[in-house]
């Protein structure tokens, strides 16, 4: 299994992903259909899973060093988190959203093959490679998706019918996706002092790894403190997914990239 076989299967998992949608889409009048929706949301999970798997005993190493393979993992993650958040809280329009961003990044990858290499470069033959790049595009992922439901949230507010659940539903997200992001900072500075013989060395991408850990613990205080002022704590969401969306790929257009020991990543 290669790249080469990637449109085959993306077109498989998406088409697959349509025909959920249709019956998510129907089942507003029917509820019984939505099983069948997630039926085929979880069938086409699972050949995307199949793909992955072939691709990394194929590629003999985890497929996480381009951007390619990252969003590859994004479409992994998604439907599992819009699945979940589903049977937790009944949210179908985030089961369709996560679906939809997942499918998104597989047509991202159909229309911009990524090249890659069989071996990776010393410093990502570690232990530490596998976890810290998992939880990190985990968090990625769920932080991703509490900042939708903020913004559907904030379209709420304008409407006039803004309901308190909808935030209740980002800070559940931000909580989990902030866990695993600590974990990920953690696992980096074990991995960097296996490999440069320091804990932390202010690369770009730690600095702005830091600066988005930062951004949504400031979320969290600041919903602990001022549980009732909503259109601030979603500014506050708002702004810490920018710095979290500079840290996965903007990093890698600045000019301090060229300093930058993550420079393997693009």
């Amino acid at each position: 299994m290669t790249w080469i076989d990637f449109p085959l299967y993306s077109i498989i998992i998406v088409l697959l992903w349509f025909i959920g949608f249709v019956f998510l889409a129907t089942s507003y009048k029917k509820e019984q259909l939505t099983t069948v929706a997630i039926l085929a949301f979880v069938a086409g999970w699972g050949v995307l899973l199949y793909f992955v798997k072939e691709l990394w005993i194929e590629l003999q190493r985890p497929p996480m060093r381009t951007l390619g393979e990252t969003r590859l993992w994004y479409a992994v993650f998604l439907p599992l988190v819009g699945v979940v958040t589903y049977y937790r809280w009944k949210y179908k329009w985030f089961l369709g959203y996560s679906i939809g961003m997942a499918g998104m990044f597989l047509i991202i990858n159909y229309l911009n093959p990524e090249t890659y290499s069989k071996t990776l470069m010393p410093a990502l033959q570690s232990p530490w490679f596998i976890p810290h790049v998992l939880v990190y595009l985990f968090s990625y992922a769920v932080l991703a998706a509490s900042s939708i439901v903020a913004l559907k949230a904030m379209w709420d507010m304008y409407k006039g019918t803004f309901s308190m659940n909808a935030l209740r539903l980002a800070d559940n997200l931000v909580y989990i996706g902030f866990a695993f992001l600590t974990l990920g900072l953690l696992f980096g500075a074990l991995w960097a002092k296996e490999a440069w013989g320091h804990y932390w060395t202010w690369d770009p991408k730690e600095v702005w790894a830091f600066l988005t850990w930062m951004g949504y613990l400031i979320y969290i205080h600041y919903r602990y403190f001022h549980p009732h002022k909503s259109k601030q704590a979603i500014r506050i969401l708002a702004l810490a997914f920018v710095v979290l969306i500079i840290c996965w790929f903007g990093v890698n257009y600045l000019p301090v990239a060229n300093t930058s020991v993550h420079t393997y990543t693009q």
